[in-house]
């Protein structure tokens, strides 16, 4: 079964977001370790009033089931075998690509009757009198890649706790290493 592994804490509580003085009810969760001279001082009061160390990454989560206080830690144990969870993050950068690898085009076509290092361009453009311009949207060469994507409804194989891992079916968007966002 192929599976993606993925370190998933322990993340910190660094903020206990309230409708009173926020005006919404969140949880802010920090994960990773970032090196005290990186962060300045104000988000060195942050994690201070938190006490904990300065954390790489920080994440809202809107609706968390648990009560949590500053300072609690949350672990893989949140989640269980058979689970199904949603899992977001930035796929990987392709960089600027032509028409063939964004968009799936077939190219001009033959390499035959006169065509001249055709075969993977795009073709017409636009129409001549009206509109007068190329369609807002058309599609044509550019990035690709480096965008938000969700995975949905993803099984929960195994759970490691005492690694902080979890094995879930199937694949996740990013690179290796990258950081991804776990929701059930």
């Amino acid at each position: 079964m192929p599976c993606t592994v993925i370190q998933a804490g322990p993340c910190v509580v660094t903020q206990v977001k309230t409708t009173e003085k926020e005006g919404y009810a969140a949880i802010q969760l920090g994960y990773g370790e970032k090196r005290e001279k990186l962060v300045t001082s104000a988000v060195k009061g942050h994690f201070k009033a938190a006490n904990t160390t300065p954390k790489s990454k920080l994440v809202e989560f809107l609706g968390f089931e648990k009560e949590l206080k500053t300072g609690d830690v949350v672990d893989v144990t949140l989640f269980a075998e058979g689970d199904l969870v949603d899992v977001s993050g930035v796929t990987k950068g392709k960089g600027f690509q032509g028409v063939v690898k964004r968009w799936g085009f077939g190219g001009v076509g033959s390499r035959t009757h006169g065509q001249h290092d055709r075969q993977r361009a795009p073709g017409s453009a636009g129409a001549s009198s009206f509109p007068s311009r190329v369609w807002k949207g058309k599609k044509m060469a550019g990035r690709t890649g480096g965008e938000n994507c969700k995975s949905q409804n993803l099984e929960v194989v195994k759970i490691l706790a005492d690694k902080h891992v979890i094995l879930v079916k199937g694949a996740v968007p990013g690179p290796n290493g990258g950081y991804v966002i776990v929701e059930k």
